[in-house]
């Protein structure tokens, strides 16, 4: 599933590295809030070299396209919200990042949980 999400980048959070089968992977995530009466903060992810090409700076407005990848272990949900394309606020379409051949690295070592219950224990959890 993708979507588009348009806001305020509020936060970058730590970098993010490790090492998988497939060899070093990185990630870096990132804090949006969404520009409406309501305002809703997103944290979505930038994989591999993405994290270089989209150069996200905090307190920048942009439109960032991700794609939606939720799935169950042990009877909770975990969801990705990766970044494949960003568009800076006030630019048109080629000042947009877009990779056609994505390769994300794909490792969720440090995905938290979709669902919020008082089990705190996710040392259990595989990635």
């Amino acid at each position: 599933m993708a979507m588009e999400i348009k806001g305020r980048i509020i936060e970058i959070l730590p970098l993010k590295t490790g090492q998988s089968a497939n060899g070093e992977w990185r990630k870096q995530e990132f804090i949006l809030e969404t520009e409406s009466n309501y305002p809703k903060k997103i944290c979505f992810m930038a994989w591999g070299e993405k994290i270089d090409e989209f150069a996200i700076k905090q307190g920048e407005t942009l439109k960032v396209s991700v794609d939606l990848e939720s799935r169950e272990y042990n009877g909770r949900w975990y969801t990705d919200v990766k970044a494949w394309k960003i568009a800076r606020d006030g630019l048109g379409d080629d000042n947009s990042f877009e990779g056609s051949n994505i390769n994300y690295g794909y490792n969720s070592a440090e995905i938290g949980p979709l669902n919020n219950n008082n089990n705190n224990n996710d040392d259990d959890i595989p990635f």
